[in-house]
């Protein structure tokens, strides 16, 4: 689903169109429980975390990132992830780090953490792999929203994401 948003060829094996599947996005705030394994829903969440990627990039091109403020609660979700992953790499993640169970057994308490704090804490969202690159298929990995923001909170913070705005420019949003 995620190489096809990117080639930009948003016809799916469904038979549904980009206009067809934005027009079911607003489903995607139901809670998940209330779906099965849904083609469409799983592109909707696609096309969701796609747009989510291209408009923070964007941002990331246009502004000073250590100055870059994601949520009201930045400072708790910085200092709770450095506590909770002291030595977690953030310029080129090590996507083990992530995704291994053992990862997923030290991440979920965290995440759990934000359930009432971070709207859509479990959503799927797009990370860069090397924080100096572009979002592309071969430097992105899904996460869930609150590992996105621990992430890029600590990469604006702590300098990562600096040469994001001398290597690349704003671009336009390209509208479906």
């Amino acid at each position: 689903i995620y190489c096809l948003i990117y080639q930009g060829k948003m016809q799916v094996g469904s038979g549904l169109a980009a206009n067809e599947v934005l027009a079911g996005a607003s489903v995607l705030g139901r809670p998940a429980e209330e779906f099965v394994n849904d083609a469409s829903v799983e592109i909707m969440w696609a096309v969701k975390a796609h747009e989510h990627a291209e408009v923070y990039f964007n941002i990331l091109c246009s502004v000073d990132p250590v100055t870059l403020k994601l949520t009201k609660i930045d400072d708790e979700i910085y200092a709770d992830f450095r506590k909770n992953f002291p030595t977690f790499k953030l310029d080129s993640l090590d996507e083990e780090a992530l995704k291994s169970e053992a990862a997923k057994e030290q991440w979920r308490p965290f995440c759990e953490r934000y359930e009432h704090k971070v709207e859509e804490f479990n959503f799927a969202s797009l990370v860069r792999i090397d924080a100096s690159g572009d979002y592309d298929p071969e430097n992105t990995i899904l996460v869930t929203r609150i590992q996105f923001l621990a992430i890029e909170i600590g990469r604006c913070r702590e300098g990562k994401n600096s040469s994001v705005r001398d290597k690349f420019k704003p671009s336009p949003r390209v509208k479906s």
